[in-house]
């Protein structure tokens, strides 16, 4: 699976640069590059939702989930399934 970060297409949507958005944030332009390329790892959700405050959009908006090729439906766990996403109490 990839995940794949549309963040340059919102910046342009709404007319925003990236120097901009990154002083907002508190992150590096450097930084912010590297989430545009999706050459990170992982993102805070407190910077996400930095992001996401400016911009006025949605998480989703930036981020798109592909699956590989190869991947079957049947494959993913259910919510209750080891490996699904617990809920808290």
């Amino acid at each position: 699976m990839a995940i794949v970060v549309t963040l340059d297409e919102m910046l342009a949507r709404r007319k925003v640069k990236s120097r901009d958005l990154a002083a907002h944030v508190g992150i590096t332009e450097a930084n912010l590059s590297l989430l545009k390329s999706g050459k990170v790892k992982g993102v805070r959700f407190e910077t996400l939702s930095a992001i996401c405050s400016y911009l006025q959009c949605q998480p989703a908006d930036l981020l798109a989930w592909v699956p590989d090729a190869d991947t079957k439906d049947s494959e993913a766990p259910s919510r209750g399934e080891a490996g699904g996403l617990a809920q808290g109490d």
